[in-house]
């Protein structure tokens, strides 16, 4: 990725937004490119390492393992979020599990760097309060979905997040690609992969969704969403 490119996805992302080309270019020449493969753990639960990541290419997968030793996925995060700065906000040691759920490119930030920065432009702390505040909304809902909802209700709630978090809309339709796999829904969703595949074979047969390997296709997205929301 060229440091043009860089700097204009650095922009793009919402805590960054509204600072000149200038100040971009100095965030990019005080940190650091760095990839990582399909599966490669970037953050541990319980570390207490000091570090903001941003998503320049790819799919962040958020995960904690529960007391029973089983996945609980809390988000996807892709292109434009980042993660990483509850730790330098707070101090304390990690609270989930960071991994690549594609490959992917990150901008690494090192905690210090990162405080100095909200210091010196107080407009990042406002935009991050809002992140932050957006991103407790989702978990409110999520939480909702998980004991309120049959189990259609779950699988479409966790559908309208991933297009919401890493799909992309074309003509009404929108496109997940890397889609999770059935056992992934369902630690999204908590519940068990069967249910997954017989919700998802019933959206496919009543027109809803269409597949295509490790891709879906959600075929009139406001429509999706005004049936289960």
């Amino acid at each position: 990725m060229e440091k043009q490119d860089t700097i204009q996805s650095l922009g793009d992302v919402s805590i960054f937004e509204m600072l000149n080309e200038k100040a971009l270019e100095e965030i990019i020449d005080r940190s650091q490119i760095v990839s990582f493969k399909k599966d490669d753990v970037i953050i541990f639960e319980s570390d207490s390492t000091n570090v903001v990541y941003i998503i320049l290419e790819g799919v962040i997968k958020i995960s904690r393992t529960n007391e029973e030793m089983k996945e609980v996925i809390l988000a996807f995060l892709s292109e434009k979020d980042f993660f990483g700065e509850m730790s330098v906000l707070d101090g304390a040691v990690r609270s989930a599990d960071a991994t690549a759920f594609s490959k992917v490119k990150l901008l690494k930030i090192e905690g210090n760097i990162f405080l100095e920065l909200l210091e010196t432009f107080p407009k990042i702390s406002i935009a991050l309060m809002r992140e932050l505040v957006s991103r407790l909304r989702k978990t409110d809902h999520q939480i909702k979905s998980i004991s309120l909802e049959d189990a259609v209700g779950k699988v479409a709630s966790v559908i309208i997040r991933l297009a919401n978090d890493v799909g992309r809309l074309k003509k009404g339709r929108v496109e997940i690609d890397n889609f999770a796999s059935q056992q992934e829904m369902a630690n999204f969703a908590a519940t068990s992969r069967e249910t997954i595949s017989r919700v998802l074979s019933s959206f496919e047969r009543d027109g809803l969704i269409e597949r295509d390997m490790n891709k879906i296709m959600i075929v009139n997205f406001e429509e999706f969403k005004g049936r289960f929301t």
